[in-house]
């Protein structure tokens, strides 16, 4: 009687049969099934609080509860003070961090009431009585096709047949709010490509999409957690608006505003992982088959108190309500945010794509798939590229190029030999060995500018075409050659005449010519 109050009906039951029926406790006890103690606590109780048989006729069972049990912050006959409850609450709710425990509040609690406070046991007792008190919560109502709860729980092993490893698999489940009606799949993580890729399988196996998604507050769809305002992952969102769904993240540490899809996960592991416990599995696809098969089973279940299957609850509740699925099921894409190097390009996945060069260190948006890039500069579209999987290879679109860059990109092996031909035969032909040599003709293109724009320039036509003969005699075929030798005038001599030598001052080590025949 002093943990558990009885009714008010069986309170003055308890009243008539003593007072006007003159029954014994036992009696009485056995009639109502009490306990005798539980009979003369009720009678007791009744007699301090100054009530007689029969009871007021105004007064409501209201009244009669706080006349039979005060509030307990009322102080207690014996002097003692009593804990304050909501200030322990809201020192465990705020300082849960530092792991705050009862046993520290007793401590701080007895330090300033020493010879009036409770005892620990004494103490916990009255602060969980006090606690239970306000653990209610709302029940959620759910409109047809409005929500659908999606989280992940641990699935089965599959087994590595090349290692003999066990991989633990995650669990994707997602549930009707109004119909229960359920998917499940196995994935090997919970990062951000199998997460998407299950809400799109999911919405594909529903054939529609939920007005509102419900999920849990994982890195793969919110950002950054955050009570008010959740930051959700721009990908999630990304596929969130192509099949027209708001994201309504659940609070954090609420499990109940996602209770639908906690309890899913727990009929899904029991009613599919369970069944296949003792299987083996050495692929994902594999466990998934099995798992499909189980799910239909589920979801044709008869309800027990429904009388109807989840199949049967969502055809009638949520499908009609829902939305339509979108022509095409979603790409994934991820958003990337590159900064644009010296060169007008940004690096994505280890390969080089070309943008404006006017963005040269700005910090762009680029969404990625399977096969297209599109790069953004504040919300406007400034780029797109097919995809490229050439590693550190180069995407380059003219148009990016800055004026100079762009003439010189109009370039090829064969305008410079074309060029060179106008000054003569000799020069085409060295500017195309150049090109050959260096193994790609466009290493070549700077060393034949500079022959045909700067020396040309410098020296003339005539004496490029000579340089350009002996160049190719001697086999020194480079700008820095024809350089030396128009700086040195030994294009001006003849293709067999000796060069004049140079007369060298005499040295005891200097062995001369005779010393070698």
């Amino acid at each position: 009687m002093a943990n558990k109050r009885l009714p008010m009906r069986k309170i003055k039951e308890v009243l008539r049969l003593k007072y006007e029926s003159h029954q014994s406790n036992r009696v009485i006890g056995r009639s109502l099934v009490l306990s005798r103690p539980a009979v003369a606590q009720c009678l007791k109780r009744a007699q301090e609080a100054g009530l007689a048989w029969p009871l007021p006729a105004d007064i409501t069972e209201s009244e009669l509860e706080s006349r039979l049990f005060p509030p307990a912050t009322a102080a207690p006959a014996d002097g003692r003070h009593l804990p304050d409850c909501e200030y322990i609450y809201n020192e465990l709710r705020d300082f849960k961090r530092l792991n705050l425990t009862l046993m520290q509040l007793w401590i701080e609690y007895k330090e300033q009431h020493q010879d009036t406070g409770y005892q620990y046991t004494q103490f916990c007792e009255y602060y969980r009585r006090w606690r239970k008190s306000l653990d209610y919560c709302m029940r959620q109502e759910h409109k047809g096709g409005e929500k659908l709860f999606v989280d992940y729980g641990d699935g089965l092993y599959i087994v590595n047949q090349m290692t003999g490893e066990l991989i633990l698999t995650q669990l994707f489940v997602a549930v009707w709010g109004a119909s229960n009606y359920t998917y499940a799949e196995a994935s090997l993580s919970q990062e951000l490509p199998n997460w998407i890729g299950a809400h799109v399988r999911a919405f594909g196996y529903f054939g529609c999409a939920s007005h509102v998604l419900v999920p849990d507050n994982l890195k793969s769809g919110v950002s950054r957690v955050c009570y008010y305002e959740p930051e959700i992952n721009r990908t999630y969102g990304d596929m969130a608006t192509h099949y027209g769904n708001v994201i309504l993240p659940a609070r954090p540490y609420r499990p109940r505003d996602k209770a639908k899809v906690e309890v899913g996960v727990l009929i899904a592991k029991r009613w599919i992982l369970a069944v296949l416990r003792h299987r083996t599995f050495f692929s994902l696809e594999e466990l998934n088959i099995s798992i499909r098969e189980l799910l239909e089973r589920l979801n044709a279940r008869l309800l027990r108190k429904m009388k109807k299957s989840r199949w049967e609850l969502f055809e009638t509740l949520d499908r009609p309500n829902a939305r339509k699925l979108p022509d095409h099921p979603y790409e994934y894409a991820e958003w990337l945010r590159p900064r644009v190097h010296i060169d007008y390009c940004v690096e994505i996945k280890e390969h080089y794509y070309s943008v404006p060069y006017r963005l040269i260190h700005e910090r762009l948006d680029a969404r990625v798939t399977a096969h297209i890039v599109e790069i953004f500069h504040k919300g406007s579209r400034v780029a797109g590229h097919v995809r490229s999987y050439v590693r550190y290879g180069h995407t380059i679109l003219e148009e990016h190029r800055p004026p100079k860059h762009r003439k010189y990109g109009e370039w090829s092996q064969e305008r410079f030999v074309a060029w060179a031909a106008k000054t003569g035969p000799a020069t085409a032909a060295l500017v195309e060995r150049i090109m050959i040599s260096r193994g790609n003709p466009e290493m070549g293109f700077r060393a034949c500018l500079g022959i045909l724009s700067r020396l040309e320039k410098s020296y003339g036509s005539p004496r490029v075409e000579a340089a350009a003969v002996r160049a190719l005699k001697f086999n020194t075929c480079s700008y820095q050659s024809m350089r030396a030798i128009l700086a040195k005038g030994l294009d001006k001599q003849q293709a067999g005449a000796p060069a004049q030598q140079q007369s060298l001052p005499f040295h005891e080590n200097i062995r001369g010519g005779e010393y070698y025949h």
